[in-house]
């Protein structure tokens, strides 16, 4: 006795196969680019590298594409493609390190790593910086602590740019007399 086979099942199967979810390499592109972006994003970490290791991938997949028989496959082919694509950049990167017999040790600065002088000098500058008169001392911030251009700063506080530079070389040259600041730096 034969066992009867669902002949509508495999004949309705096999059209679905003959239909190709993507008819074109840019319809695919297209539908997919979204995806396949962010999963270069996190191999590479950078939104310019992602797009080109992207191109790259889709370059490979464009030339393979006449013989890639399972288009439902497609995405997981261009993730191994991106994948191998980054390997290969990864492994032919330029290193420039070089084993040497000694390690090179930078000249030790006086005053430089001490956390305490550092920290001496940082209270002494601001100790220094609130003595100044309140409109230079807020332009010395703005300026410097706050990393403003001097336009910037004219527009913040609502004076002219030549206001500006004039009130912060007055401030810097107070700065550069103050006796704290001399005990600190010698």
């Amino acid at each position: 006795m034969t066992t009867p086979v669902c002949t509508s099942a495999s004949k309705a199967a096999a059209p679905a196969a003959q239909t190709l979810p993507y008819p074109s390499f840019s319809s695919y592109v297209r539908a997919r680019q979204p995806v396949l972006l962010r999963t270069a994003r996190s191999l590479t970490g950078n939104p310019s590298d992602a797009e080109d290791l992207l191109q790259t991938a889709l370059a490979k997949t464009y030339v393979a594409w006449e013989r890639i028989e399972d288009h439902r496959a497609l995405d997981g082919y261009v993730r191994r493609a991106l994948l191998n694509t980054r390997t290969s950049q990864w492994r032919k990167r330029k290193v420039d390190e070089f084993a040497c017999d000694e390690l090179p040790e930078p000249d030790p600065v006086p005053g430089g790593d001490d956390p305490a002088e550092q920290q001496a000098l940082h209270d002494a500058m601001w100790r220094a910086i609130m003595r100044l008169p309140a409109r230079q001392r807020a332009m010395v911030v703005l300026r410097y602590y706050e990393d403003l251009s001097e336009v910037q700063t004219a527009e913040v506080l609502g004076v002219s740019v030549g206001t500006v530079k004039s009130a912060v070389s007055r401030a810097l040259g107070k700065l550069r007399e103050d006796p704290d600041l001399g005990l600190v730096r010698s």
